[in-house]
């Protein structure tokens, strides 16, 4: 997949799908999509193979006090994240 040094929304949502295994769903995923305590698939050790994966996925380092309720509060704050740390 090719890097544009740009995360989006799509991008993330991928990766989200696939690391929970909710690809059957991932259509109803938008970026207002509440995330932590409305995925029952996203629990605490859901969150750290996320993180994991979207490490992998972007080539970015995600430090243990970045990972907050507040970014994983909605596919959006998780993609703005995301493209944060790639900037």
């Amino acid at each position: 997949m090719d890097l544009t040094g740009t995360a989006t929304t799509e991008d993330v949502k991928a990766v989200l799908a696939q690391t929970l295994g909710i690809e059957d769903r991932a259509a109803d995923i938008d970026a207002s999509t509440p995330l932590l305590g409305s995925l029952p698939e996203l629990d605490s050790m859901a969150v750290l193979e996320l993180v994991a994966a979207l490490e992998q996925r972007f080539g970015i380092t995600i430090d243990d006090e970045d990972v907050t309720a507040e970014v994983f509060e909605t596919l959006g704050t998780l993609t703005a994240f995301v493209d944060g740390k790639l900037h």
